[in-house]
């Protein structure tokens, strides 16, 4: 997911888009710890998918209260 995407995004998209990259991380960390995680580097890509995610919403934050 790229940046771009996230900008045409509203706040209650963005948080229901953080809200299931959370809960697949969760569930990507749990096949780790049973050995039947077929993809690692699909953590590290969700994590940062999380904190573009998460950059953006307080980009949002960040201009509504200046406005």
């Amino acid at each position: 997911m790229k940046m771009s995407e996230l900008k045409d995004l509203t706040a209650t998209e963005l948080t229901a888009k953080g809200r299931d990259l959370r809960q697949e991380l969760f569930n990507l960390k749990l096949q780790q710890v049973s050995s039947q995680l077929e993809k690692p580097s699909r953590i590290g890509v969700v994590r940062r998918d999380i904190a573009r995610v998460e950059t953006r919403l307080s980009e949002m934050r960040r201009q509504k209260t200046s406005a």
